[in-house]
């Protein structure tokens, strides 16, 4: 960026400088007041002296005087050049004019000095100076030139003799990319033809649209066959697709696998999974829109989730029918053995048929308890006092059948509980574990803290589970004992489901653990 050119004004009377700053007041040059030979070298030493046209010199000045300044002055290389014009008012013999021109001024004006010449002057060495800057840049710039001319020339020289040695080589590898070249289109041809095979013959609905404007370019034979839209949908940008909730959706996005509706020409609103990518063809931006329609897999999913609750609800049927079976069956042969004995009924038959009822009651009280709305009473309570009342009937029942408990009971928070309910899951579970056992296997019972539970942990050394019978406890009616309802863990998830708890089993040959987890009350304080 080019800077304005500088006049140097020298002299040590302030009111002199003011007077030479007005005279040469000028957009085209910017006028620098210095008061001393000393202050003026100090400049030229900081300064670059390029863009100083002229510099005006006071005579008699303390400290270096003007003659002496000068002399510093054109000592410098760089300023040598430099136009000096020496003022003076009391200087004005011939011995200090010609001083004046010999230490190197080019001028000697006497005070006071008519502006108007005075502006002349400067003005002359101004256009004197950007002139001799023009040509000084031109001539730099020639010279770059010619050097530059002078090395293109001698990589040309040696470009031309590569050249030839190039054109030998280009012809060869021009006749060997001419037969790949043929090569290449024979096989791009084969592939574009099957491209537009596997396009128009896929099962998947597929369409092929220009960006951005979505216009239709192509659309295969399962387009047309499931949106019942030909030809003349090709040229428009008609909008099919939808949201599930039904609303228009942006089709100019890369997506993968996203469920979306579309609306066939009949009508009928149908599901699917769309992806798209983005295809050049022909140096055109496209969007290629593949669709894998889904709505029968769906409705086929739907009757598979109905015909699975039937099917459960006949399971559950079964299981009631069989279970409460046995004890109609023998409370119907003591009513019928009464009738054939005209009204006589030994004594000892009645708590038979009592004991029976009261089984098939049992059962049925059971299955009640799976109920999701049964009524649960729950308060804030300590699950370790609820483990505590029950560990002697536990240890009782271990004792009678060979076997130990290990129970270790650690300090947790308060939760929502209700007495009857984990009172039933704790002797289901324990009552399970020991039947699950050996005589000297062990019983666990253990409790403890994590960041947002309350944990029971029950576990036994029994055979464990097998993997494929995991998955299916706590289905009603499901039992992997000899005899029972198949009731009492199903009981267990239902009452961990009305407190808010997961059961998590852990099963090896070794033994199976249950971890039932209590959420922890947010103001809960521990015990």
């Amino acid at each position: 960026m080019e800077q304005q050119v500088k006049i140097l004004a020298v002299d040590d009377r302030y009111e002199n400088l003011l007077a030479l700053n007005s005279i040469l007041a000028s957009p085209h040059y910017e006028v620098i007041g210095l008061q001393s030979g000393e202050e003026a070298l100090r400049y030229l030493l900081k300064e670059s002296a390029d863009h100083i046209a002229v510099i005006l010199m006071d005579v008699q000045m303390p400290g270096l005087s003007g003659f002496e300044t000068v002399e510093l002055i054109k000592q410098r290389k760089a300023c040598q050049d430099i136009p000096i014009i020496f003022l003076t008012a009391l200087s004005t013999s011939i011995e200090h004019v010609l001083k004046g021109y010999h230490v190197g001024s080019i001028d000697y004006l006497f005070k006071p000095v008519h502006p108007e010449m005075l502006r002349k002057k400067v003005d002359a060495f101004v256009n004197m100076h950007l002139n001799h800057q023009k040509i000084k840049s031109q001539s730099e710039l020639l010279q770059k030139r010619t050097l530059d001319l002078e090395e293109t020339n001698r990589k040309l020289a040696e470009a031309e003799e590569k050249l030839k040695q190039q054109n030998v080589l280009l012809e060869n590898w021009v006749e060997e990319r001419t037969s790949e070249l043929v090569d290449a289109h024979q096989k791009l041809l084969k592939s574009q033809e099957h491209f537009k095979k596997m396009f128009m013959l896929s099962p998947s609905l597929m369409a092929i649209r220009r960006l951005p404007d979505l216009t239709y370019l192509e659309i295969n034979e399962s387009w047309k066959q499931y949106t019942g839209y030909g030809d003349e949908i090709i040229g428009t940008s008609m909008d099919l697709l939808r949201t599930e909730q039904g609303e228009p959706m942006k089709c100019d996005e890369v997506i993968h696998n996203l469920k979306v509706r579309y609306e066939t020409k009949s009508k009928e609103m149908r599901t699917a999974l769309m992806s798209t990518e983005i295809i050049d063809i022909e140096n055109e931006s496209c969007m290629l829109q593949v669709a894998v329609d889904i709505t029968e897999s769906l409705r086929f999913e739907a009757e598979m989730a109905r015909l699975a609750q039937l099917n459960l609800v006949g399971e559950m049927a079964a299981g009631i029918a069989h279970e409460i079976r046995n004890p109609m069956t023998t409370i119907r042969g003591f009513l019928q053995l009464f009738r054939e004995n005209d009204g006589r009924m030994q004594k000892q038959y009645i708590p038979i048929m009592l004991e029976e009822l009261d089984r098939a009651n049992e059962i049925i009280t059971e299955y009640l308890s799976l109920a999701k709305n049964k009524q649960s009473h729950q308060h804030p309570d300590q699950i370790n006092r609820i483990i505590e009342m029950l560990l002697p009937l536990i240890q009782a029942e271990a004792v009678m059948s060979g076997k130990h408990v290990q129970y270790q009971i650690m300090d947790c928070p308060i939760i929502q509980l209700d007495d009857k309910e984990i009172r039933q899951l704790i002797l289901n579970m324990c009552m399970n574990g020991l039947e699950a056992m050996s005589i000297g296997g062990k019983l666990r019972i253990e409790t403890y803290r994590e960041p947002e539970h309350v944990v029971l942990l029950i576990g036994d050394e029994g055979t464990g589970i097998d993997e494929h019978h995991l998955e299916k406890l706590g289905r009603p009616f499901f039992t992997t004992k000899d005899e029972g309802t198949g009731l009492g863990l199903a009981i267990c998830y239902s009452i961990a489901a009305r407190h808010r708890a997961s059961i998590e089993v852990q099963s090896s040959p070794k033994g199976t653990t249950f971890y039932i987890r209590f959420p922890v009350l947010e103001d809960g304080a521990d015990s």
